[in-house]
């Protein structure tokens, strides 16, 4: 909990400097001026950031981040946990707790390591997207969970198989550009980031947005690739049963989410499993150029 109170002295000395610069009589962003009595209610969100194996350091600013891109747009409003307790249906009356049925989405924010989730909990995500057609986002360590669970890879994609290239200047190409979360990507362009490779994944299960150029990577004396295909890809967006699920490996090093065109992928990919936009999840072969 250490972790959610220095995040909201964050947001909180953040939102104080915002009146003092900009005035206290600011109106609201226009997203948010549409939120009006009597308007669409706002979309409920779970960002969980709880790290049982690695790390990251920058599971501060990619949870702030996504709170923050709520409460500008006037969307959605986020809850910020590093735990599970509230990845179930059951009701607990005693206290005020949320659970799933609460939400219209789940962000998992550089999650890493087995969950504590016992067999109810397992069952009551998975059919949080599966049946009851809720949203999923995974932020790039979301990949390396679950091990041993076989429906988080089919849910979510895939697992982590090493990152090849450890932090670098990443090339990445745009396969879909009419995606909502990556038509603001240029057509090539290169993040420092650390790209994951994933396993049991294929890109005829999902719709690849963004990958790495493979023209432009380094093969000699590496262990770490494991793809023969060298098929990298490093995002992409899918269904699960009724639900959406969107996975970027972007979002490793705390500069990305300094970078509008990382921030705008998630905000965009968060509206697509809020069902909020449009966008395929219509698999296709790797483009030949």
């Amino acid at each position: 909990m250490k972790l959610i109170r220095h995040l909201v002295l964050v947001l909180l000395s953040a939102s104080c400097l915002a009146v003092l610069v900009h005035g206290a009589q600011q109106p609201p962003p226009p997203a948010a001026q549409a939120q009006q009595p009597g308007g669409p209610a706002k979309k409920r969100i779970l960002v969980i950031g709880a790290a049982l194996g690695y790390e990251h350091d920058s599971i501060t600013d990619a949870m702030g981040t996504v709170w923050k891109l709520g409460r500008d747009n006037g969307l959605w409003e986020a809850t910020l946990r590093t735990d599970y307790e509230l990845i179930s249906k059951k009701a607990v009356k005693e206290r005020n707790v949320k659970n799933l049925t609460t939400f219209d989405a789940i962000v998992f924010a550089n999650s890493t390591g087995k969950m504590t989730l016992d067999d109810e909990q397992k069952k009551d995500l998975l059919s949080f997207v599966h049946d009851d057609g809720k949203g999923l986002v995974g932020i790039h360590a979301a990949l390396d969970a679950n091990y041993e669970w076989p429906e988080w890879g089919e849910m979510i994609g895939g697992w982590f198989d090493q990152h090849p290239w450890m932090t670098f200047q990443a090339p990445i190409v745009r396969e879909d550009g009419t995606f909502p979360a990556t038509k603001n990507f240029p057509k090539t362009s290169v993040k420092r980031d650390e790209i994951y490779q994933a396993k049991e994944w294929s890109r005829d299960k999902v719709n690849v947005l963004l990958r790495l150029d493979e023209t432009k990577l380094s093969y000699d004396n590496n262990p770490r690739i494991h793809r023969p295909d060298h098929d990298f890809a490093v995002a992409w967006s899918k269904m699960y049963g009724k639900g959406r699920v969107f996975y970027s490996t972007l979002g490793h090093t705390n500069e990305s989410w300094s970078d509008p065109d990382v921030t705008k992928m998630y905000e965009e990919a968060i509206k697509w499993v809020l069902g909020l936009t449009d966008g395929s999840t219509q698999p296709h072969p790797k483009p030949t150029s």
